[in-house]
């Protein structure tokens, strides 16, 4: 298993919470690895909320080759962070880690949201597909206002080796994993959290229909529905194919991964819709112990269990910061000053909602919609 760490929260807050949650966890995850999305930056990054930033990893000469393919499609580097190492005992230090900034290219800067994000998406595939064979170049992301940061090791000493608790760096949602090694190498491809066009998510299970729903989803036609070193990145791949490729409401996303019996279907007001569903994207029904914790673009987070809830997941906190945790020790970490009886320990039919700026949270409910709010 792994473990998952999420907070969202009305002020900018330092990565470094999360990683303290996951310490809290650590019987739940081995140290193979850490990922790290932020979304909503704070500190340098607040007055550039509006150009792409790419995150990743390069060699040397994978920096050269960068450059230059970036320079090719007229990307001017506007900004570039970079994490100040300090050596760690048992973390293999790569050549460069980076979050660069970028201007859009001259013929690109008043085109609309779409054709830019669609020159992300396919400037970041390439990029992959570069330095994939050596590992010259990783690339995580390539977005405005999201970086990722993954590494191999544990959560806490890489917090340590990136000097985050000395950092500027800070955001308002902020996504971190604790990895337990399912694969026979490691590849940092296969590090959660996972993005695509504003879209993020992070899974703690094992997804044995991950076959079937690949396999549908790189059949769609969709450039960025690729990759798949980790049977979970599908989650993330759903969420944006049920949302930004189809169009439905965030609360599909459970009936499409989780489907309804026809019988329980019948008792929906929106019955003929959720039974489509249910029929046309059957291949995208999960299997397997699964919580999801995510994100969509507008700032909206969630958390999400299997049709048999056989995975932890807990939320709490106070309105302006929420956690969605996988352990209640996690959650006292991060937010130790709640009420503890307003927790929410969402079950095989719930969704747990918490609001852009971590206003409020609400639970809806296959069966019953929406039910629970705590602000």
């Amino acid at each position: 298993m792994c473990r998952l760490s999420a907070i969202t929260s009305s002020e900018y807050i330092s990565p470094m919470e999360n990683i303290l949650a996951l310490e809290t966890m650590k019987e739940g995850h081995d140290g193979s690895g850490m990922g790290l999305i932020l979304k909503d930056l704070g500190g340098e990054f607040e007055e550039l909320k509006d150009y792409p930033i790419l995150s990743g990893i390069c060699s040397k000469d994978g920096l050269h080759a960068l450059d230059s393919y970036m320079d090719g499609l007229g990307f001017q580097l506007k900004y570039t962070w970079t994490p100040k190492i300090k050596p760690v005992k048992g973390i293999e230090r790569r050549d460069y880690y980076f979050a660069r900034v970028y201007e859009y290219p001259d013929e690109y800067r008043e085109k609309d949201t779409e054709e830019k994000e669609s020159l992300l998406l396919s400037t970041r595939i390439a990029l992959r597909r570069m330095g994939e064979a050596d590992e010259s170049i990783i690339v995580f992301s390539f977005y405005p206002d999201i970086i990722t940061l993954k590494e191999v090791g544990d959560p806490l000493q890489l917090g340590e080796f990136f000097g985050l608790d000395n950092s500027t760096l800070k955001a308002r949602i902020i996504l971190a994993q604790g990895r337990q090694n399912t694969n026979y190498a490691i590849n940092l491809y296969a590090c959660h959290p996972f993005f695509i066009q504003g879209y993020g998510s992070m899974t703690n299970g094992e997804n044995t229909a991950f076959v079937p729903i690949r396999e549908f989803l790189m059949s769609r036609g969709f450039p960025g529905y690729m990759g798949y070193n980790s049977d979970s990145e599908v989650f993330t791949h759903i969420l944006h194919y049920t949302c930004r490729r189809l169009g439905y409401p965030m609360t599909y996303y459970k009936d499409v991964i989780t489907p309804l019996k026809a019988s329980e279907i019948e008792t929906r007001p929106d019955s003929e819709a959720v039974n489509f569903l249910r029929i046309s994207l059957r291949p995208l029904c999960i299997d397997g112990p699964n919580c999801v914790i995510g994100f969509t673009p507008d700032g909206t987070c969630f958390m999400v269990q299997d049709s048999k809830k056989l995975r932890p997941g807990v939320v709490g906190g106070v309105k302006g910061k929420y956690a969605l945790m996988s352990e209640e020790c996690g959650l006292d970490k991060a937010i130790p000053d709640r009420e503890r009886s307003n927790d929410i320990f969402p079950m095989k039919y719930d969704m747990v909602v918490v609001s852009p700026g971590a206003e409020e949270v609400k639970v809806w409910n296959q069966l019953q919609g929406w039910t629970t709010t705590m602000s």
